[in-house]
């Protein structure tokens, strides 16, 4: 589970995001698209395209979290 903390940032990617990217697919996206450190002490968020999935890479310790959320109904609002 993500600890909630006061120093954590979370960022969205905006736009689509191909979900069907891994851990190394998604890190790489964060360096070069979003100009960020994947390895910082942040929650980064992406969205498909039908905007019902959701891929988080977060970095802790000594390695990279993966979650993924699927909605059966409905959709995220999205930027």
């Amino acid at each position: 589970m993500i600890a909630a903390s006061s120093s954590l940032n979370v960022y969205l990617a905006p736009g689509v995001t191909n979900i069907r990217k891994s851990i190394d697919g998604l890190s790489l996206m964060v360096s070069e698209l979003l100009e960020l450190d994947p390895f910082s002490e942040s929650l980064f968020v992406f969205c498909n395209r039908g905007r019902n999935k959701l891929k988080i890479l977060h970095w802790q310790t000594n390695g990279f979290w993966l979650y993924y959320r699927r909605l059966e109904k409905g959709c995220f609002n999205w930027p």
